[in-house]
This record gives C-alpha cells, sequence and structure tokens, in this order.
C-alpha cells in the first residue's frame, strides 16, 4: 500500500469517513441525516485546520467577502469558474488535503450519483481535482461558515444549514458535454443527467393537447435568469395544481430525479423550501420548443419553477443545469 493510501486510510477512520468513500450512505436511523461525525462539514472543519497562513490567504475568507467583479463571493454561480486559483490537484494542497476535499465532494452526493459525476468530470475537465477550486467562507465550525467547491459544468456547496433561508447553502450548478462535441444528438447518449429531462418528458406524454399548448413556450429563458419571481406572477408553463393525479405523480418523480443526485440533508432542506412556498402545486412546469434538437419533439430545454424554487434544465445545445431553491423569494441571486 503507498504511503497516500495509508494516510488516506489512517484519515478516513480517525473522521469517521470511510463509509463516506466507499459509497455507502451515512444515515441516523431516526432523522434520515447524516451522521455528524462523517458529514461534509467536519470534513471542512478538519481542511480547514490543517490550512496553513499562506493557503487560507488564497482560499479561506471572511464570510461576506465581497468581489470587485463578482460581488459577495459564496454566493456567486456560473457555469463554468473558478472561485479561486489553485486546482484541487495542484501541488498547492498535500496529499491529505486533496483527500479531505474528495471526501467532502462525495459527501455532498448521493452515494449512486458519485460514478455519474466522476464521469462527468472526466468528459469535461479531464477528472476530478484538475481544474476543481475551492474556497472556505467564515469560520468552520461556526454558526456561519461554507465551502464551495467549482469548475466547469460543477457548483457544489456544504454550509451545514447555517446560510439563512436556502437550501445547498446557494444556487447549484451542474452540466455535461460528454463527448465533447458541444453540441450533443437527439438521444444525448453518454449525458449522465439526460435522464431527468427523460422523466419531464414522461410528464408532458400525459398531458393533453390543450395542457401541452399552455405547457409549451415559444422561446427559451435566458439559462442564468434564476432568480425569484414570488407571488408577481409571470411564471411561465402549465400549473402543476391543475393537473390530474397521474400527472402530478409524473412531476413528483421528476422532482425526485432532481433531489436525488444530493445527500439526504439536503434533499429534505430542498423539499422543506419548496413545501414553505406551497410545494408543487404553487409551481409550474415549462417545455421550450424553440431549441428542439432533432425536432422530435422531445423537449430538450424545460423548467420546473414556483416563487421560490427554480430548476432550469437547458438541454440544448448539451446540457447546463442552474438550480436556486430557497424558503423565501426574497433571497438575491448573484449570476
Amino acid at each position: 500500500m503507498s504511503s497516500i493510501n495509508l494516510n488516506r486510510r489512517k484519515f478516513m477512520q480517525s473522521t469517521g469517513a470511510a463509509s463516506i468513500v466507499a459509497g455507502a450512505a451515512l444515515q441516523s436511523p431516526v432523522s434520515g441525516k447524516e451522521t455528524s461525525k462523517g458529514n461534509p462539514e467536519n470534513i471542512v472543519k478538519r481542511l480547514f485546520d490543517t490550512l496553513s497562513d499562506s493557503q487560507k490567504k488564497v482560499v479561506a475568507f471572511d464570510w461576506n467577502h465581497m468581489d470587485p467583479n463578482r460581488g459577495l463571493l459564496r454566493t456567486r454561480i456560473a457555469n463554468n469558474w473558478h472561485i479561486t486559483k489553485p486546482t484541487v490537484n495542484s501541488n498547492f494542497f498535500n496529499d491529505e488535503q486533496r483527500d479531505m476535499i474528495r471526501m467532502i465532494y462525495e459527501g455532498l452526493l448521493a452515494p449512486d450519483w458519485h460514478a455519474k459525476f466522476d464521469k462527468q468530470q472526466e468528459d469535461d475537465t479531464g477528472g476530478f481535482g484538475e481544474t476543481n477550486n475551492i474556497a472556505i467562507f467564515g469560520e468552520p465550525g461556526s454558526d456561519q461558515f461554507e465551502f464551495v467547491m467549482t469548475s466547469r459544468h460543477l457548483t457544489l456547496r456544504a454550509d451545514g444549514n447555517t446560510t439563512d433561508h436556502v437550501a445547498f447553502g446557494g444556487p447549484l450548478f451542474y452540466g455535461h458535454d460528454p463527448h465533447g462535441t458541444f453540441n450533443e444528438e437527439p438521444d444525448h447518449d453518454g449525458n449522465v443527467f439526460w435522464e431527468q429531462a427523460v422523466a419531464a418528458n414522461n410528464v408532458y406524454k400525459l398531458l393533453d393537447k390543450e395542457q401541452r399548448q399552455e405547457a409549451e413556450v415559444a422561446k427559451t429563458a435566458r439559462e442564468q435568469a434564476v432568480a425569484f419571481r414570488g407571488a408577481k406572477g409571470g411564471i411561465q408553463g402549465i400549473a402543476v395544481k391543475d393537473l390530474n393525479d397521474a400527472q402530478k405523480a409524473g412531476v413528483q418523480k421528476t422532482l425526485q430525479s432532481l433531489v436525488s443526485m444530493y445527500r439526504k440533508s439536503d434533499q429534505q432542506e430542498a423539499l422543506e423550501c419548496l413545501q414553505k412556498q406551497g410545494g408543487l402545486d404553487a409551481c409550474h412546469l415549462a417545455f421550450y420548443t424553440d431549441n428542439d434538437i432533432g425536432k422530435d419533439k422531445v423537449w430538450d430545454n424545460w423548467r420546473l419553477e414556483g416563487p421560490a424554487f427554480v430548476w432550469h434544465f437547458r438541454g440544448a445545445p448539451h446540457v447546463h443545469v442552474w438550480v436556486n431553491i430557497a424558503d423565501s423569494p426574497s433571497v438575491e441571486l448573484n449570476a
């Protein structure tokens, strides 16, 4: 066994994180949440404590750090960005720190999605850690801190529910260009996230002619436009509350497909935020008809939106997905 693997095993044993790496969910039998010893936030604290002063100057920030170009940095979201310069696999981090960053990444995702996200990273960035960057805001272990990971087609966050009102610690992004062609084929072969669009399109198939006309929108909304509309209206698509039971069940299945990628506690938080704003019955489902790859009426671009809930799936020319969820529409977007 190499010294790197030996160090990793010792660290995993000392933190209780081994079952995250092995792909087993760390669940509390009572709450369904990850156990405290192995959750990503505890590993963020351990990581922070190992950073030297020179490292902290680069990747650690005050909670409300304002970037002169990007605004409140911890809330920023984009489809391809680097929150700091050092990459995870660079010599900026030591072996133990790289292992901890990997465990945080795995801990934020559902175990059965690890391989899918790794494929996305391999296809889009050359592999996990090759272009990923991290930043830590606030003091880990306090009542206000957040870890953010970025790269092409990926933004993940860990905040231990210390960020008021928002799910996931803030907006998320994921995407995939599996063959590096930029323009995907109609079947989106190899795209790890296309199954979510299949679930949404199965709802479309259940709609009658009049409902389809209501659900179809002629022009795709700007993908970055995922700020909350609140109660002011103007949300496009068909109202979920007007669907029949079978159609609503299809929307519920789509929602489950979306949130199931993430750890149980984040799934629960996202659904609780949605419920506070009226649940799925307060949402609309829109299918955009202007960028239909293959002209097959299998809609590549679609959106599930409520007063403080936006899940925007842009499948053309390749998959970009923007996620913004809170328990109040007053939360502002920084995109």
